[in-house]
């Protein structure tokens, strides 16, 4: 996390009422160095904050290695499992599936975004992202060495690619809902039309570093 003080407390309210805790060991919040009250925000609603060098890759690997739970999901601060997603994820590895993701739907009524979500439901790595989370036993998770951290972006995309590699990748038929924010603020067609090129030259070959550049260049800006 990093500077998500005006929405941390709804997540991590939201995670508390949708899961049962028996089969929540822990809520790690791993903070990359929030300037406002995220980490004092995060504590007050019942999560365990770590300290991490900034960095999505950094601070997943970070918090991996922290857990004490025998399986780990990652979740963005702005996205919403579905009720009981832990007895989801719980009965997919029961059965076998060491990892695997959601479904995704957007909390908007765009009819673009619609089109896109839908494809999350097709088990193929292009059709994959961090915002739809991802659950991992911490034993793949450690034998697949992690987030490569020399991604500065597209560091989950690179990960589930080499685990679509190596093991099945298990789609739960449930959505979570994520945040539309960026593509409301910056231009739907825009904003896809570049997380499509990021997947092209990846595909095409391009490194961490091409890829980062592209992004600041034309997503973060």
């Amino acid at each position: 996390m990093l500077n998500e003080a005006s929405g941390i407390a709804q997540t991590l309210k939201y995670l508390t009422a949708n899961s049962s805790p028996k089969n929540i060991h822990e809520i790690l919040i791993v903070d990359g160095g929030s300037t406002d009250n995220t980490v004092i925000i995060a504590q007050q609603n019942g999560a365990k904050v770590i300290h991490s060098a900034k960095g999505r890759a950094k601070q997943l690997n970070y918090g991996a290695k922290n857990a004490k739970g025998n399986i780990l999901y990652f979740l963005h601060a702005d996205t919403l499992p579905p009720h009981d997603f832990d007895q989801s994820i719980i009965d997919a590895v029961a059965n076998d599936h060491k990892t695997g993701c959601f479904q995704m739907k957007f909390d908007s009524n765009s009819n673009f975004l619609s089109f896109f979500a839908w494809f999350t439901r097709v088990n193929h790595e292009l059709c994959r992202g961090g915002d739809q989370s991802l659950f991992i036993t911490k034993q793949l998770f450690d034998s697949s060495g992690g987030f490569n951290e020399d991604y500065v972006v597209y560091e989950d995309n690179e990960f589930i690619g080499r685990l679509y590699k190596s093991t099945f990748f298990k789609i739960l038929p449930r959505h979570v809902k994520t945040s539309a924010r960026r593509y409301e603020e910056r231009g739907m067609v825009k904003l896809q039309y570049h997380f499509g090129m990021m997947h092209l030259k990846n595909y095409l070959g391009a490194g961490p570093e091409q890829l980062y550049d592209y992004y600041k260049r034309k997503i973060s800006v």
